[in-house]
């Protein structure tokens, strides 16, 4: 599908993009996805309308364009997910561009998405963490980058931290500090506690990495010096967990899941895991440790007495 947007359209979207990173501090590979599904939109509307629409056009979007659009999705075999993600990024852009413009956004923004079974994560058990954290320090011959790998995956499991805030951290950080303050999603702050074993991994890598470490720069680093990117970490893991015989579900993420679940099963208030792991809503929490409603409720209850 050809992409036709007019010069007034591309600025509006180029100017939400900007907002997007400027104002509300999303991830880059946020911005880039989410301008992806809109301009995607914005192409089939093209097509569909028979002619590339100006703002006044996409103003007057009809629940039929928007079905149209939905219908061709599943189409081509988009999974419910995945429109559901789609849309929801048509939707802030509409919703962004209507309370800047002041026009009635509500044919875009009552349209609900197709209902999808969310997947729970699968955290690993604890011997599972642990043999990932050794069993990734086996996968290269070279002393630093066996650290480097070690030091990573600990940070995910001993922290919590998503793997885009391990591999953002500064140079400056080589001797972690016993809290570290990270910059989370949506520019979030918050103190995260940092475990001995976190630091003496990290202080070991930073000992035997060949590459200067300067502060402003990267901590993690790849082979030629440049900057340590997920698909590496996500790599050396799936290699480790088909050696351990782990399951597909042995991601980088899920070492932050295991995080959760396990101080949670330790005896971790809810509402501290929350805060350790940056989450905004008790429920994405809940969907981590896979808490049951029982408890959920009970912590609710717990914060939220009955006069």
């Amino acid at each position: 599908m050809s992409l036709s947007l007019t010069p007034a359209v591309r600025d509006l979207l180029d100017a939400w993009l900007t907002h997007l990173r400027s104002v509300r501090g999303r991830a880059a590979a946020t911005v880039t996805a989410y301008g992806a599904d809109v301009s995607e939109f914005l192409s089939f509307q093209a097509d569909h309308l028979g002619g590339s629409p100006g703002p006044a056009g996409l103003r007057a979007l009809q629940t039929r364009d928007m079905r149209a659009w939905m219908a061709a999705q599943r189409s081509r075999d988009v999974s419910a997910r995945s429109l559901a993600r789609r849309l929801s990024a048509v939707k802030a852009f509409f919703k962004w561009w209507a309370e800047r413009d002041g026009f009635d956004a509500t044919v875009v923004l009552s349209m609900r998405a197709p209902k999808h079974i969310r997947r729970l994560p699968r955290p690993l058990t604890e011997v599972g963490a642990k043999e990932m954290i050794n069993g990734v320090a086996d996968q290269d011959a070279r002393d630093w980058v066996q650290a480097r790998d070690m030091a990573v995956v600990t940070l995910l499991y001993g922290c919590g931290l998503r793997i885009s805030e391990a591999l953002g951290l500064d140079a400056r950080h080589a001797s972690l500090p016993s809290v570290l303050r990270i910059t989370g999603k949506g520019g979030k702050e918050r103190e995260v506690p940092v475990l001995p074993a976190a630091q003496e991994a990290t202080a070991r890598y930073a000992r035997l990495c060949p590459h200067d470490l300067p502060a402003g720069t990267p901590l993690f680093r790849a082979i030629r010096g440049g900057a340590l990117g997920p698909r590496a970490v996500a790599k050396v893991m799936e290699k480790t967990r088909m050696q351990l015989g782990l399951p597909a579900t042995a991601t980088p993420h899920a070492m932050r899941h295991s995080f959760a679940t396990h101080l949670l099963d330790a005896g971790g208030d809810l509402r501290a895991i929350q805060e350790l792991l940056g989450h905004a809503s008790l429920s994405t929490t809940q969907a981590y440790t896979a808490v049951d409603t029982a408890r959920l409720m009970e912590v609710y209850n717990a914060a939220h007495p009955k006069a």
